[in-house]
């Protein structure tokens, strides 16, 4: 019985495993991303993620520790120059696995392991996702007020025709209305106290049409 035994020995001993994961995390140091069946992919990245997370601090002791593993001076050089510089604030997760079907033959399923900040068309993806989201905005009715009235008019028990109901005025619409009239009776108001005064003034000016007439009788 397998009890307490997680690993998936792939069918091969267990030298020939641990080689055939350094062979393959080497390669995916190297080249970002490799195509290999689901199976040792998904070994090669319990495998190869703590090496890369040995690989954010690069001292002396770290290089030896990860060159126990890979066995490849290129790989170990790759890792702490470039690979530690771009996974730098990620905490985990650098590598995604993306399904690719079943290989003709043994029908194996098959797929691509790769680092995640090397996939620069996800990454622009992403980016471009981000920018075009935005915010969501409450409607409040404004779907009912235009069904409303683009339904037709309803006939009532008694036979007549209902009116569609007239849509409810905002608050703010209604208050600034308010504010319109009582500007517009505050100059109705002065003009009528104007025309009084006009009035007034014209009643109490003389006549001048008294000499007018006298010279005309002269």
């Amino acid at each position: 019985m397998r009890h307490a035994k997680k690993n998936n020995h792939l069918g091969r001993t267990n030298t020939h495993r641990y080689a055939m994961l350094s062979n393959m995390a080497s390669s995916l140091i190297k080249h970002k991303r490799i195509s290999t069946t689901l199976a040792k992919a998904k070994a090669l990245r319990v495998y190869v993620e703590p090496l890369i997370t040995r690989a954010k601090e690069d001292t002396t002791h770290s290089r030896r520790v990860v060159f126990g593993y890979l066995q490849d001076k290129d790989a170990v050089t790759e890792l702490f120059r470039d690979v530690s510089t771009k996974i730098a604030d990620r905490p985990g997760g650098y590598t995604r696995i993306l399904k690719t079907g079943f290989r003709q033959g043994d029908d194996a399923e098959t797929c691509i392991i790769e680092l995640v900040d090397y996939n620069q068309n996800m990454l622009d993806a992403k980016e471009s996702k981000s920018k075009t989201a935005t915010t969501r905005r409450s409607r409040r009715g404004g779907k009912k007020t235009a069904d409303a009235a683009a339904a037709p008019a309803a006939e009532t028990t008694t036979g007549e025709v209902a009116k569609p109901k007239k849509a409810a005025k905002p608050k703010v619409e209604v208050e600034e209305a308010k504010v319109v009239e009582e500007a517009e009776i505050v100059e109705e108001a002065k003009v009528v106290e104007e025309v009084k005064i006009v009035e007034e003034v014209k009643d109490e000016a003389p006549e001048e049409t008294a000499p007018e007439a006298e010279k005309t009788e002269e």
